[in-house]
């Protein structure tokens, strides 16, 4: 079996169905942590109509979908904040499939089309509970750093530069 990564647009039923997968693991994680209970229904369908993903359609984005054996398995996706700064977006895999590989490949694509975006860094946020997202980055060059957002949820902001 092998992965395969490939630009994919944003809206398109691949995009939708793998956004609805990160999303509602990331909900659930926070919410069970926090709440002791799973993302209701409403606030599912609310979260994930409320973020469309524009921001990662061309000229200053791009998604990818990584597949395993064929199969749509996870995203990452990559935007321009400014003329020399691309933020890593919706990383993630199926659960799975992790620990094959994936991850490395769809962050790396993510990358290179930052750098070819004309960045000359790359910056993220993520949250302390999704432990296997932080130690990947860590593991990929990315070292932690003052935040460079004010997300509500973000807890944990990573920066690389882009050789």
């Amino acid at each position: 079996m092998t992965w395969t990564v490939a630009r994919e647009p944003h809206d398109s039923p691949v995009a939708a169905a793998l956004w609805r997968a990160y999303y509602t693991e990331v909900s659930d994680r926070w919410y069970q942590l926090h709440e002791n209970r799973s993302t209701e229904p409403e606030e599912l369908e609310r979260a994930i109509a409320a973020d469309t993903g524009e921001y990662l359609a061309p000229p200053t984005g791009a998604l990818f979908v990584a597949r395993w054996a064929g199969e749509p398995a996870g995203t990452a996706g990559v935007r321009l904040l400014d003329p020399a700064t691309a933020e890593l977006k919706r990383v993630f895999l199926y659960a799975a499939l992790r620990g094959r590989g994936g991850a490395a490949l769809l962050v790396a694509a993510a990358e290179d089309a930052a750098r070819a975006l004309g960045a000359e860094r790359i910056v993220l946020d993520t949250r302390g509970d999704l432990v296997e997202a932080r130690s990947l980055y860590s593991r990929l060059g990315y070292a932690e750093t003052a935040p460079h957002n004010d997300d509500v949820y973000a807890e944990h902001w990573f920066a690389k530069k882009l050789g």
